[in-house]
């Protein structure tokens, strides 16, 4: 498979996370290390998606980084990369929210990105 013909991973992402990435401002997605994640890498290509709406936009990967949890990865990466709108207590309870903590001992991804 060449670059042009890479596949494109879709996401979905809540509006408000959206909303975000659309204007450029969230360059670090936090994901769970999922083993469907584990060939995310630097260069890909992801559309992210508001779920069951054909709103859409896509990012390049520029690279992905694991951490032990939310909060090594947010002390790491800095909170206003994750949501500049948010200070960082409340980007980690949201976070936990979002998953739980036999979601969270998976392992946390920051994914580096830049809108295309």
């Amino acid at each position: 498979m060449t670059d042009a013909t890479a596949r494109i991973r879709e996401l979905n992402l809540y509006r408000v996370y959206f909303d975000l990435v659309a204007a450029g401002a969230k360059t670090i997605e936090v994901r769970v290390k999922y083993p469907h994640l584990a060939d995310l890498a630097a260069g890909g290509t992801i559309r992210f998606r508001v779920k069951d709406t054909a709103e859409s936009c896509e990012v390049t990967v520029v690279r992905v980084t694991e951490y032990a949890d939310f909060e090594a990865l947010l002390d790491k990466e800095g909170p206003v990369n994750v949501n500049p709108s948010a200070p960082r207590d409340q980007q980690l309870a949201d976070i936990r929210a979002i998953y739980p903590p036999e979601k969270e001992a998976l392992g946390a991804l920051a994914i580096a990105i830049a809108l295309l």
